[in-house]
């Protein structure tokens, strides 16, 4: 048993390093493909394949079956997400508070006029990369990085932006440049 914990261990802090090492070259990996993935999607706009929504729940599904991402949150540490009055009521509720405290207690109205956290990393991201409110966690953070969406090509600015701070969706955007070339 002790063997068993032990190679864990080692394939966690392995995963961990893998992790760290891969999220401070995202940023210029992205950078380095974003006029190639521009373009992609600019294609991709104008005539998507008809199979194009499974092709993307397939290559989200296979990304996620080797992304953990407690390992990463980036998106919880460099980003937040929108705030719908759904989520604020859902949340607040969560919390026993009146909606307008909690708004005044997390969020500010950006330049927008959505409700989004009044800083990052996200008030509710633990020391261990787990969310504090992940079962009442909003919208935008359970469809994150929206890589499985349907009509996935309508929201290729929204990817290009995600690829620069999800290993996931970097790595999903690149399978699918392999297996729908453009």
């Amino acid at each position: 048993m002790r063997f068993g914990i032990s190679i864990s261990r080692t394939f966690a802090l392995h995963a961990n390093y893998y992790m760290e090492d891969f999220l401070k070259q995202l940023p210029k990996l992205a950078k380095d493909k974003h006029n190639e993935n521009k373009k992609y999607f600019a294609k991709l706009k104008k005539k998507p394949p008809k199979d194009l929504d499974y092709v993307m729940q397939e290559l989200h599904e296979e990304e996620f079956e080797r992304t953990d991402c407690l390992t990463c949150a980036n998106c919880c540490k460099t980003t937040g997400p929108l705030f719908t009055n759904a989520d604020i009521a859902r949340i607040a509720k969560h919390f026993k508070m009146k909606e307008q405290k909690f708004i005044e207690t997390y969020l500010r109205v950006d330049e927008e006029n959505d409700h989004v956290l009044q800083s990052v990393p996200c008030t509710f991201l633990d020391a261990e990369n787990y969310c504090m409110i992940y079962e009442v966690r909003p919208k935008a953070c359970r469809e994150y990085p929206h890589t499985d969406r349907k009509k996935f090509q309508q929201i290729s600015n929204l990817t290009l932006k995600n690829v620069s701070i999800c290993p996931a969706a970097f790595n999903i955007v690149e399978e699918m440049k392999k297996r729908i070339p453009k």
